[in-house]
């Protein structure tokens, strides 16, 4: 059965609206691309080697994938995945049989943002024409393996061939940035940004907390066994960062509180939290008050602050103490902004040099309190639908109840949030598509002129998030 993708796929069902949705589209689609925040490897621009194969580049990094896999009894260890604990059990080495065990269940995928993913991958980046299944699994994974080992498929051939104009990856506060330093030194044009993630050296739970308290102290040279040698040193390492052409933090926190403490009450919180003695409810004061602090930095050395809230993170106890982290077992959960930033907004959410992007998991917040407080504060706005909700209906449903409190100007545009690089143009393609969606119908309701629309278009895929991110 041959495979192709519909030119007007998530364009409204209606011909008059359709074509309205096309015509703004074809504005819109060859706009570079502007990637702010994601997970893809520095290294694999910096090295600029041949992707190692299907499984390893499509499959293994792709927690959507796996969550939906192990959903329909499929084992993680069947699919090769080593396991951390040394429990017992055969693990599937052989690559070959590793991607037909996955075309063999690629049918549980119709329908999600995977399944509109991978498809556009597969057809528009290896120009594979057959659909996928188990009578064609050796024909993909021969056809993407002898691809991969192509020039036209390394790192910066593609980076150039997705029209990629810039692109952030993310690294924790110890890291040193060497492949930052080698792209760089490079002299190649296609720009690579870090993006500091400093979760371990903020959250007394992280299982890396006091190994990176110490590290970042010799970094630094700072005595981080006082608050204000520990502040001094994050102060630091952000200098590091922006030197290596960062201009965002991010922050992943169970929550989203804030705090606001005194200098006094501040360093008597550090020293429990540094001698190991905090209890649960001070190691989330500390984590509210590291919000504020984080803040406060943002505001003096100009970086964009994100806020990714809403998660709950290894929810499937079992998977994460055999296999660790990222294997598919983080699900939405309630969240909360309004009573919870609200330290942190009376210091500084008058403040319109400042930028905190807030990202959630929660849905049902969006125009409860997110749209309404980004619609009034100057420091706010609201970065795209998230992770399970980049999606079709994820989208739209974003947009829909955003719109009408924040407006289109309070948000970041697009970001694809991903590590898996080949998807990044299906991504980006198909926020486009349903934003132009939602424009038209707009335009066909006449609320927006489509001369207006098509601008609003525009700003959405490309100037927003270059603005919003200072790039």
């Amino acid at each position: 059965m041959s495979a192709r993708l519909d030119p007007c796929r998530f364009f409204p069902a209606d011909p008059r609206q359709r074509a309205i949705a096309a015509e703004l589209f074809a504005g819109i689609e060859h706009l570079p691309i502007i990637s702010p925040h994601g997970h893809t490897d520095a290294a694999w621009f910096a090295q600029d080697g041949p992707f190692e194969d299907a499984v390893s580049l499509l499959l293994w990094p792709d927690h959507y994938l796996l969550r939906l896999l192990y959903s329909a009894g499929v084992s993680l260890k069947s699919i090769g995945i080593e396991p951390m604990d040394g429990s017992d059990g055969v693990v599937e080495t052989d690559r070959r049989k590793i991607w037909k065990r996955f075309a063999e269940y690629y049918y549980i995928f119709r329908g999600t943002p995977c399944r509109t993913w991978l498809d556009h991958t597969f057809l528009e980046v290896f120009g594979l024409d057959r659909a996928f299944g188990p009578d064609t699994a050796d024909h993909y994974f021969d056809t993407i393996n002898d691809k991969l080992k192509t020039p036209a498929f390394r790192p910066r051939a593609l980076f150039e061939r997705f029209n990629i104009e810039v692109i952030a990856t993310t690294e924790h506060s110890i890291d040193l940035l060497q492949h930052h330093e080698a792209i760089a030194a490079s002299g190649w044009k296609g720009r690579v940004v870090t993006t500091l993630r400093p979760d371990e050296v903020t959250d007394p739970d992280h299982e890396h907390f006091a190994a990176s308290l110490r590290k970042i102290g010799e970094l630094s040279g700072e005595d981080t066994s006082n608050w204000r040698g520990y502040l001094r040193a994050i102060e630091n390492r952000r200098a590091f960062f922006r030197a290596h052409g960062a201009t965002a933090t991010d922050h992943g926190h169970v929550t989203a509180q804030t705090a606001n403490l005194s200098p006094a009450e501040a360093e008597r919180l550090f020293a429990k939290v540094a001698g190991g003695t905090a209890q649960p409810a001070e190691r989330e004061l500390f984590r509210a008050q590291m919000l504020t602090e984080m803040a406060r930095m943002s505001v003096e050395d100009g970086m964009v602050m994100q806020l990714h809230h809403g998660c709950w993170r290894n929810h499937n106890e079992l998977i994460y103490r055999r296999f660790g982290r990222n294997i598919g077992g983080d699900m939405p959960m309630q969240a909360a902004f309004m009573g919870q930033l609200k330290p942190l907004l009376d210091r500084f959410g008058n403040n319109s040099d400042f930028t905190l992007i807030l990202f959630t998991l929660d849905e049902t917040n969006y125009a409860r309190e997110l749209a309404p407080l980004a619609g009034h504060y100057p420091c706010l706005k609201l970065g795209p639908a998230w992770w399970f909700h980049d999606s079709p209906e994820g989208i739209m449903r974003y947009r829909r109840q955003t719109t009408e409190s924040a407006g289109f100007y309070n948000t970041a545009g697009f970001n694809d949030d991903t590590r898996a690089f080949f998807s990044i143009p299906a991504r980006h393609d198909l926020a486009r598509r349903i934003d132009c969606a939602y424009l038209s119908e707009l335009v066909i309701q006449g609320r927006l002129p489509i001369a207006e629309a098509a601008e609003v278009a525009k700003d959405l895929a490309y100037h927003l998030p270059k603005k919003v991110y200072k790039l």
